[in-house]
């Protein structure tokens, strides 16, 4: 596909760009962007970034208030730009209490899909773009929220050139040019009226096709009014555009983790320590902690200190020696001679011996360090990754946070016993031998020096003291900027396209300088103890000196000894002021492993680790809502469910319809176990889920949810994470041709070997979703959630892959959450939400035959745009 073909027509225009595969459109998206490369030259792309807005799937929002979220690239723009925001926001805020203040969580996980997608819209909208991109724009929203969403977005593509993504063909009806695209390349292109004229053509086949698979589940009601399938198609298409804008994303963006906004928001309404946050501190010393956790280092630990002390001897040693040879060159010249040499040659065997010990005494504790940092981090992350989902809803549990906890605490912990541990035993030895060798010189003038190091010791005390609190401050502030720092680069795409770089470069400047601020404090107070280290230094200095010339003045000593008593013991109070410097770093290592053991601690209210609970010899799949009520942990103002129920049959499906952010996607949440209710049952044949074993209850569901995560491995490992425990070759493509995959990965150079980058940013959405279908195949589960499962797939993929969910699904009992009422007609049973509540239950053919139903009035509007 070249450029020539495009932009030749783009310029004023809106342009619907329909894939039949989903392979190459986003990759052409990203070029119209720019990432605007090729298609403008000779412009500031900053500037050009600034004409261009972008909305997509999955939306893409930072842990901020609402109207952050909104205005997070806003310098001055019109008020038309801020009304057609609002209205597109009003919705998804009117029912919350704190409304444009909402903090929406990481990754917006405090909001629902349609939620998300609305506030993603509208934060594209209030850019006022002069290039308009829409990709899956609104696949994401109920059927009522789709028109709110399609009217403004209707309104604000007049006079802007347009570029839109779409599958669902019925977006075409005002679109100004449509290019069909069939692996990489323009097939056909014209407006609709043209198109249409050529049966044969791609165009007319793709709605063929999907106009096809939606009359096969279309009411009869609906049905009767349609003479032809040609008919159907022209009148589709003749309808209305507003309510059925579908698009699809193929960028390969990867999920971001939380940017906070400092300035913006707190952290209000997060005071629930115990239930979602570190819980109490450790009540066992985390020192001694430590040293267990190191107990299978200790004979390296053991050599080491052996080391150490060698090494601390060497100082008071050296003294003694340097003394005595000093004191030679006092002597006699027959006698200067011999004693030079012996002196001398006793410098070169303390050379060499430091030599041997001191790399030896770094070698062994460099080694037991490490052993704990990787034995610190492989704990931690074990009890991470087994917390429940609500203790990561607490914005002191970002994935920032929790990232530079894995790093910068094992680290510190790692300084303490590979540095500081040899220190603490070198100093020691230095100290012992010091006074040891002071002692048998001259004990008087010992004991006068000795005096002055209680001294020494009482200032690192006071200064151990002052710097107490600063090294948390700073933890957390490093935390910080390292939130900003890693999810700035995860959601680099977002960022360029609504030119938020200086934005979020000040927002980092603004963390690193908190940090500046605290690092001046600490080195203030850091420099203040340093310096009164010195200070004691010198005035042992000067009391040796003194106190040795009275008593050389006297004849109570000589030369020699006062020599040996200040070079013995200037050295070992060096070693006690050196105790100052490694100060800071012993609390931070001790808040370190507080934080460690805090974490290790903590009992998760949800434990996968836990083998306790029922494993039931037969699972039927019967499962039942019991007068259930919940509020998520982070939103108590909000109540989700109030004396929920709902039976759901066994081998049945149950489809989940109502507008965006009444429930449906927490009855998926709670069905899985991420978090307990507040108040009611959950039953799986009769037995309270709470009580059955989490791993084993979790191995007999299968979900498949809106937005596909992958990870940054191989395809083969993604579809293999299906399944506990060793899988075939042929296993693994079985459930890829079920899920429409195995053609797309076959056709890769490394086939299943490819890797995926990170979050799949490699694949398109529709390729990503059949990965993920084929991941819950692979699993073989006796109930398979299936959360809008089909919303990124085109026309074709998505009816070979419900055909494929429609095969997977006899015999299991299913829940499906969905707006395109295609995908829930053929539902067993239809529950209607609306507020945390249903208040319509039954097939198609009975909810569609209520009066002024809700569900009637959802099949109505969709009917009228198809």
């Amino acid at each position: 596909m070249t450029t020539g073909q495009v932009v030749s027509k783009m310029s004023g225009d809106i342009v619907l760009v329909q894939d039949a595969i989903g392979e190459k459109v986003g990759k052409f998206q990203n070029l119209v962007a720019a990432f605007l490369g090729g298609f403008i030259v000779g412009f500031v792309k900053g500037w050009i970034l600034s004409l261009v807005m972008l909305a997509c799937v999955p939306p893409i929002l930072f842990a901020a208030g609402v109207v952050a979220k909104v205005l997070s690239k806003i310098s001055s723009r019109g008020q038309a730009s801020y009304s057609n925001a609002g209205n597109i926001v009003e919705q998804t805020i009117g029912a919350i209490k704190t409304g444009y203040d909402t903090m929406v969580g990481q990754r917006g996980a405090q909001l629902s899909g349609g939620q998300k997608q609305r506030i993603a819209i509208a934060r594209a909208i209030i850019k006022n773009p002069r290039i308009l991109l829409l990709d899956e724009a609104t696949s994401a929203l109920d059927v009522e929220s789709e028109r709110i969403v399609q009217e403004a977005l209707d309104r604000i593509m007049v006079d802007r050139t347009t570029l839109v993504v779409a599958h669902r063909l019925t977006t075409v009806r005002n679109v100004d040019c449509i290019s069909v695209i069939q692996q990489g390349k323009i097939v056909q292109q014209g407006s609709h009226d043209e198109l249409i004229l050529n049966l044969d053509g791609a165009y007319s086949q793709l709605i063929l096709l999907q106009e096809s698979h939606v009359e096969q589940k279309m009411d009869h009601r609906l049905s009767a009014s349609r003479s032809s399938t040609s008919l159907s198609l022209k009148r589709s298409i003749s309808a209305s555009l507003g309510n059925n804008n579908e698009l699809s994303c193929t960028l390969p963006f990867g999920l971001p983790s939380t940017i906070e906004m400092p300035g913006e928001y707190d952290t209000h309404g997060n005071n629930q320590k115990e239930k979602n946050g570190e819980g109490e501190a450790p009540k066992k010393d985390p020192m001694v902690r430590l040293a267990i956790l190191n107990k299978p280092e200790v004979p390296i630990l053991i050599l080491g200190s052996l080391a150490a002390a060698v090494h601390g001897v060497i100082f008071p040693v050296f003294g003694l020696v340097i003394s005595s040879a000093i004191k030679s060159l006092y002597e006699p010249a027959d006698k200067l001679r011999s004693d030079t040499s012996f002196w001398g040659m006793m410098c070169f065997v303390m050379g060499i011996i430091s030599v041997i010990t001191i790399p030896a005494e770094f070698l062994l504790f460099g080694i037991a360090g490490g052993k704990l940092i990787e034995r610190i981090r492989a704990l931690s992350f074990q009890s991470i990754v087994h917390q429940e989902v609500a203790w990561f809803d607490d914005p002191r549990n970002s994935s920032g946070a929790l990232g530079a906890r894995l790093s910068i605490d094992a680290l510190n912990v790692r300084r303490l016993v590979g540095d500081n541990l040899s220190l603490i035993i070198q100093l020691s030895s230095t100290l012992v031998t010091g006074v040891v060798i002071s002692m048998i010189a001259d004990w008087k003038l010992a004991l006068i020096t000795m005096c002055v190091i209680p001294l020494v010791g009482l200032q690192s005390y006071a200064h151990v003291k002052f710097l107490n609190g600063f090294s948390q401050d700073a933890k957390m502030m490093y935390e910080d900027a390292s939130q900003v720092a890693t999810d700035a680069v995860s959601s680099i795409r977002t960022i360029a396209s609504f030119c938020c770089e200086k934005r979020i470069t000040r927002i980092y400047d603004r963390k690193c300088r908190a940090s500046v601020n605290q690092g001046v404090k600490t080195g203030i107070v850091g420099g203040i103890g340093f310096g009164f280290s010195y200070l004691t230094l010198y005035l042992t200095y000067g009391l040796c000196f003194y106190v040795g010339g009275q008593f050389v003045r006297q004849g109570k000593s000589n030369f020699g000894e006062v020599f040996k008593v200040f070079f013995a013991l200037v050295l070992a109070t060096m070693g006690v002021s050196e105790t100052s410097a490694m100060a800071s770093d012993s609390k931070k290592a001790k808040d370190s492993a507080i934080s460690i053991f805090t974490l290790l601690d903590r009992v998760s209210e949800i434990d996968s680790r836990s083998n306790q609970g029922l494993i039931l010899d037969e699972v039927k799949g019967n499962i039942d809502f019991q007068q259930v009520s919940f509020k998520y942990p982070s939103r108590l103002d909000i109540q989700i469910f109030h004396d929920f129920t709902l039976h759901i049959p066994s081998g049945k499906t149950v489809a989940l319809v109502g507008e965006s952010g009444s429930g449906k996607s927490t009855v998926i949440t709670l069905l899985e176990r991420f978090y307990n209710p507040d108040s009611g049952t959950i039953q799986l044949d009769g037995v309270e889920i709470k009580s059955l074993n989490i791993n084993w209850f979790r191995n007999q569901i299968g979900l498949v949810s809106q937005e596909p995560i992958l990870f940054d491995d191989t395809i083969r490992a993604n579809i293999a994470y299906g399944k506990d425990g060793d899988v075939t070759e042929e296993e693994l493509i079985a459930a890829a041709k079920i899920s429409n995959a195995h053609e797309f990965i076959s056709s890769l150079p490394q086939g299943y070997g490819t890797f995926v980058g990170e979050r799949g940013a490699q694949l398109s959405g529709g390729q990503k979703q059949r990965v993920a279908i084929a991941r819950a195949i692979l699993k073989d589960p006796k109930i398979l959630l299936l959360d809008e499962a089909t919303s990124a797939l085109d026309a074709e993929s998505e009816r070979i892959v419900q055909n494929a969910l429609d095969h997977v699904m006899v015999g299991r009992t299913t829940i499906v959450v969905a707006h395109r009422l295609s995908t829930i007609k053929g539902a067993d049973i239809i529950a209607v939400l609306k507020d945390g509540a249903i208040v319509e239950k039954g097939s198609h053919d009975s909810l569609v035959n209520i009066k002024d139903g809700l569900y009637a009035s959802l099949v109505e509007l969709r009917s009228a745009s198809p």
